[in-house]
């Protein structure tokens, strides 16, 4: 493959202690703070555009929500069944944007079953099969083309048994089949954009924390060294998150917790499709089974609201985990018990509260109602702006280049910069390979001469991983070498094993694997 890497994206820790001293010396027009994958976002966003940027982040890429999601880049078919056609089509013009152009290499076409169990009335299923068929008609007004995403159909039950041979068949009518997009990995998807975004001039500086914002900069505390200094900026955009409350306070949000479960390998065997559970008692909510590479299954996802402060990483209560089993184990023939969730992971959504003011308008936003809910509020995003300050918060992982564009056009505008139209809808991510180099990378993956793993996750960057693969062949769990932690190291911004196990890789959602892998990560840094 030509140009396996621009080492301009490279994200290393000699780069970041030589752009922080830059940060700290001149006024940038942009400081973007959070380094999830709305702020990494809005780094490349402005930084496209011509813009001085800096995005900051306390932790490291991806930290919070973002890697904690169902790795899904959905047409947002539950907003047509609460009739916010508005929202599921922006997520369908957002998954044909990363399926067609930004992100082929992490994003793939996925199919999703929902098996016509005993629980499904005759009449939900109707009004699923619709909703699926509206949803399609949303993919095409997206002008995402039917070979990158099939339409649905209906399937007899011995066909459904092909897909998920441990469905219960007593009573199991057929099945449902629909198309969605899917990520190999959320939290690789957020590094490729922050290693974009550092392509196009951005300075990406994680384990820096902002202290207090105002129109004007940051406060921000090195996390490293505990350094405190000023970054100064002519416009700052709040990206992060469940905590933007936390930098201002005139944000007011509801969060929810979405846990998932990990089962252990074996556990679903045959697993070919992702399956659609529908939960007890509810009309259109259903839990999601997903089958990954290495024989687990991903169980998700639940929606309960959180009070109090908000932590760093969201605990997994006992309770979340029954519930999920009793989901899943309602459409299987062979129960799965406790001994087999492996791991467990928890992500907090962001969600405005009931009478947050719609996108782009608005100086605080109001939030008079807390009750109800978490699962009746709306995922549609909000930009507010006063004092100086743009927040965006709300939304979901697919539809974050939107969000970022509407904060940056915000920022824009209040601070009277000087900047040319958003590109993003149109700048290939890190990886993303030419549509010539895409197929000889595919060419080259099934003969043999470069494992097919690597192109899926690296793109047309899997030559130049391989190279270090070759070198240092070590594996170190779930098949990934140490040559791929030293990639991370190099050119990802891992600076310590936490980076490499938890967010580079995914060794680290289960803890026995995590502990098994500590040692060849604290190797590799060293």
């Amino acid at each position: 493959m030509d140009s396996p890497i621009d080492p301009a994206s490279s994200l290393n820790a000699a780069r970041r202690a030589r752009e922080l001293r830059h940060a700290a010396e001149e006024r940038l027009d942009v400081l973007v703070v959070g380094l999830g994958v709305t702020g990494a976002g809005a780094a490349l966003d402005a930084a496209s555009r011509g813009l001085s940027v800096a995005a900051i982040d306390a932790h490291d890429l991806a930290f919070g929500t973002s890697r904690w999601s169902s790795k899904l880049v959905h047409g947002g078919l539950r907003y047509l069944a609460r009739g916010q056609v508005g929202v599921a089509h922006e997520s369908a013009v957002e998954r044909g944007i990363l399926l067609r152009r930004t992100a082929p290499h992490l994003v793939k076409a996925h199919p999703y079953l929902l098996p016509l169990t005993p629980g499904v009335s005759r009449a939900q299923e109707a009004l699923v099969l619709a909703g699926y068929r509206v949803g399609d008609g949303l993919r095409a007004a997206a002008r995402t083309p039917r070979h990158l995403l099939p339409g649905p159909s209906r399937l007899d039950a011995a066909r459904a048994r092909r897909l998920a041979p441990f469905l219960e068949p007593d009573g199991l009518r057929g099945g449902l089949l629909s198309w969605d997009g899917r990520l190999v990995d959320d939290a690789r998807l957020v590094v490729a954009v922050a290693r974009t975004a550092a392509a196009h001039g951005a300075r990406v500086l994680t384990r820096c924390r902002a202290l207090e914002l105002t129109g004007h900069g940051a406060r921000v505390r090195d996390e490293l060294t505990g350094e405190e200094f000023e970054i100064r900026a002519r416009a700052v955009v709040n990206a992060t998150g469940v905590w933007a409350g936390g930098l201002d306070p005139r944000v007011r949000l509801r969060p929810s917790r979405g846990t998932h479960l990990v089962l252990r390998p074996g556990t679903v065997p045959g697993l070919a499709a992702g399956l659609h559970l529908p939960v007890p008692g509810e009309r259109n909510r259903f839990a999601l089974l997903l089958p990954q590479a290495d024989g687990r299954a991903y169980v998700g996802l639940t929606d309960e609201p959180v009070d109090g402060p908000v932590p760093d990483v969201p605990d997994v209560p006992e309770e979340d985990v029954r519930a999920l089993l009793d989901v899943l184990n309602a459409a299987l023939g062979t129960p799965v018990r406790r001994e087999a969730v492996a791991g467990a992971y928890a992500g907090l959504r962001p969600l405005l509260a009931a009478s947050g003011r719609p996108r782009g308008t608005g100086s605080t936003a109001g939030v008079a109602s807390t009750g109800g809910r978490t699962s009746d509020l709306s995922r549609r995003h909000a930009v507010l702006f006063g004092d100086g300050l743009v927040t965006v918060v709300g939304g979901k992982l697919t539809t974050y280049r939107r969000m970022a564009q509407d904060a940056v056009d915000r920022a824009v505008a209040e601070a009277r910069l000087t900047a040319g139209p958003c590109r993003t809808a149109r700048i290939p991510l890190a990886g993303a390979p030419g549509a010539g180099r895409a197929r000889r990378a595919g060419r080259r993956a099934e003969g043999g001469d470069l494992p097919a793993r690597l192109v899926e996750r690296y793109g047309s960057e899997a030559a130049a991983v391989h190279d270090l693969v070759r070198a240092h062949p070590e594996e170190v769990g779930l098949g990934i070498t140490k040559g791929e932690l030293l990639w991370s190291v190099l050119h990802e911004g891992a600076l310590d094993e936490s980076d490499l196990l938890d967010r580079r890789t995914r060794i680290g959602l289960v803890p026995e694997d995590r502990e098994a892998a500590l040692p060849a990560a604290r190797d590799t840094l060293g």
